[in-house]
């Protein structure tokens, strides 16, 4: 995946989000429509370092038709700069980001920062959306199994073997899986629903496949799947350690109601029992 960031003179909001972008893992350039070798402006430079990311070795280059070529994703700050691509780059999906990234150029630090912050924000949008990544979450059959067990093998202290997992299948557990157009499995869930209740067995995401936005993906379908079975509340334990994963849940409303002491193994930890309730319609 390489993502091209595109504005005007490629000083200030395109070499932020590149920089920020990289940080991630994912392969990112930008360029400019009017771009003529310039340094990166200060003031981009002091609001990325205050984040963690150096961004003080960028030169501003202008926009090639070799550089749209070699993108996967187009993204512009701006409407006019989509305008402008639109036709030269006309077999590619074009993206305005956030609707539109004010340019900073000539103000002080904080149109700076302010304009830093709206570019993190949403490009964490669309990093959680699963955007930058070419997956789709299904309902899981028979071939995903082993894909499956070997994610539970390499994540998990007690992981579920195949035939566990087939037999849970065959129980009544609901799994979903996000794969690639390869059909390789990047990550799943499983999930069983008795009177109205809803338990979730395991979520977990390929080592090689994580900040693309399918642990997000994956919980949108647990939310969904909530929704469809008209269930009353959907609960899931966790390791109390495990602050990715609580950060996650919480994002999507889930609460602590309990836990249960030395209820991991290998090592020993507590879990703690973390409910979403629905509102009844």
């Amino acid at each position: 995946m390489r993502v091209l960031f595109v504005c005007t003179g490629n000083t200030c909001r395109s070499p932020m989000a590149e920089g920020y972008l990289k940080t991630k893992g994912i392969t990112a350039f930008s360029r400019g429509l009017c771009a003529d070798g310039s340094a990166v402006s200060p003031n981009s430079k002091e609001a990325m370092a205050e984040t963690g990311v150096d961004i003080s070795g960028h030169i501003s280059k202008q926009l090639t038709a070799v550089d749209l070529s070699e993108a996967d994703k187009i993204i512009c700050m701006s409407h006019s700069h989509r305008a402008a691509l639109l036709g030269v780059a006309c077999d590619k999906e074009i993206t305005v980001l956030g609707g539109g990234v004010s340019d900073p150029y000539g103000g002080d630090i904080a149109a700076y920062r302010a304009c830093r912050d709206q570019i993190i924000n949403e490009l964490d949008r669309l990093l959680d959306s699963g955007f930058f990544a070419d997956y789709r979450v299904v309902s899981a059959e028979d071939e995903h199994i082993k894909g499956i067990a070997e994610i539970e093998a390499v994540t998990f202290a007690e992981p579920w073997s195949e035939n566990v997992i087939a037999q849970a299948m065959k129980g009544g557990t609901d799994f979903f899986v996000a794969v690639d157009a390869e059909k390789r499995v990047l990550g799943y869930v499983g999930i069983s629903a008795v009177c109205g209740e809803g338990y979730i067995a395991n979520i977990a995401v390929r080592s090689d496949s994580r900040l693309m936005g399918i642990g997000t993906a994956l919980m949108n379908r647990i939310m969904d799947f909530a929704n469809e079975n008209g269930l009353e509340f959907v609960s899931l334990e966790v390791r109390a350690s495990n602050q990715k994963a609580l950060s996650l849940y919480e994002k999507f409303g889930f609460v602590q109601e309990g836990r249960r002491k030395g209820f991991y193994n290998n090592p020993k930890e507590d879990a703690l029992i973390m409910t979403k309730r629905f509102e009844e319609k």
